[in-house]
């Protein structure tokens, strides 16, 4: 028999009474187990939205009560969609902008199509901005480039570097790129004296830093 889900969090600052009402409103929808932690949506790490993507399979429902209880952007939402349709899981989100989704009838699905499309409609707006926000400082001679990572992660890649952790853990833990992960790692190693080098005043630009 196909399960039905539950997932409910709320962040470290709001008050209990928010996550025993969404596990009311869970339970009321059916769910026969629900996940539940108090955790900022854009912790690195929340233990039980993995725990609750990981429980569901071929034929379940996860539900959640509102979208933002699940997801830390649209896009996130999205993609955490995709991977549960890839694998037969249905989605139902109870108030969806006060109306219900769920993913398993065609009428919410072509609602997610839409977003989607809103999505990549406002990130390719906020990125003409940022070009014509750069473009307008070169002109003006006061575009330094992107910051360099800044030491606090510099410190935390060295030290896991040094405790023998992966390149792709440290990378998950620092939330930066592998290929961050290796370039500060070389710095600091070329560096000879085991600690990294300090950023240049001007700055330099880094394509993947803060990824």
């Amino acid at each position: 028999m196909p399960a039905i889900i539950g997932y409910a969090r709320t962040s470290t600052i709001d008050q209990f009474a928010g996550l025993e009402a969404q596990k009311r409103d869970l339970l009321a929808a059916g769910c026969q187990h629900i996940f539940s932690e108090q955790v900022s949506s854009v912790a690195n790490s929340r233990v039980e939205l993995n725990r609750a993507l990981a429980a569901v399979g071929t034929g379940d429902t996860l539900v959640v009560t509102k979208p933002d209880r699940l997801a830390r952007s649209t896009l996130d939402l999205l993609t955490i969609e995709a991977n549960l349709t890839k694998r037969g899981v249905g989605l139902l989100i109870l108030s969806m902008g006060g109306e219900r989704l769920d993913t398993r009838n065609p009428t919410s699905r072509l609602m997610l199509t839409i977003l989607g499309g809103v999505a990549t409609w406002e990130r390719e707006i906020m990125l003409e901005r940022q070009r014509e926000g750069i473009q307008r400082a070169k002109e003006a001679g006061k575009y330094l480039g992107r910051k360099t990572t800044d030491d606090g992660v510099r410190d935390s890649v060295e030290q896991l570097d040094a405790a023998g952790v992966i390149h792709a853990e440290i990378a998950r833990r620092c939330r930066v790129s592998i290929r961050t992960v290796g370039r500060i790692r070389k710095a600091y190693k070329s560096n000879g004296n085991g600690h990294l080098p300090q950023p240049s005043a001007t700055g330099t630009h880094d394509s993947t830093a803060n990824l």
